[in-house]
């Protein structure tokens, strides 16, 4: 009767793991949720303030509204959904201005990918309008493959692809259009009339 009754209890025991098992198709709403926890940010934080200093410098200040912070996933990044001004300082502590309608901090290779009306204002009262431009943080540089206009006192310039430090100092780009003022310099050589 016990060897019955064990026989007995191990199917049922059986019978109960199985229909658990095929129970747990995916399908429950807990599971789903749970699934789903990667997609979420870790945190959110509102009006913040980020300073990024270098020897106890203040090199530049990221403010935004919402920042969705995405730490907990293999490649971290941090995400500004509603935009983001960058106010960058220079050796003399001046200030350029960057801001942009969406961006998004990529935390391992610390650069910050700006989106969306992306204007740059120098402190010389230049100014740089794009779809699209990272600002590497590290190196203290922006670059972008999209089209861009930029304008000064001295250049009027539309062109595609930039490379350029954050006070504008060194510019590289490609195929451009526009305008630039260029200072003529004499040759230093004088022509002999006698000869």
């Amino acid at each position: 009767m016990q060897q019955l009754r064990y026989k007995f209890f191990k199917k049922e025991f059986l019978v109960i793991t199985l229909a658990l098992f095929f129970s747990c198709d995916g399908g429950s709403p807990i599971l789903k949720e749970i699934n789903q926890f990667n997609e979420n940010p870790v945190g959110i934080a509102y009006d913040i303030r980020m300073t990024y200093t270098d020897s106890a410098m203040v090199k530049a200040i990221l403010t935004a509204p919402i920042n969705m912070d995405y730490t907990h996933l293999s490649f971290k990044y941090s995400e500004f959904p509603e935009g983001l001004k960058i106010i960058f300082y220079n050796d003399n502590n001046e200030e350029n201005t960057l801001v942009a309608d969406y961006g998004i901090l990529y935390n391992q290779t610390r650069i910050v990918d700006l989106q969306g009306n992306v204007v740059l204002l120098s402190n010389d009262g230049s100014r740089l309008e794009t779809s699209q431009m990272y600002w590497d943080s590290e190196k203290e540089w922006l670059f972008t493959e999209q089209p861009f206009i930029f304008k000064s006192e001295n250049e009027d310039i539309a062109a595609t692809r930039l490379d350029t430090n954050k006070e504008f100092s060194k510019f590289q780009t490609g195929k451009l259009s526009g305008t630039i003022l260029v200072e003529e310099q004499k040759d230093s050589l004088t022509v002999d009339e006698k000869l």
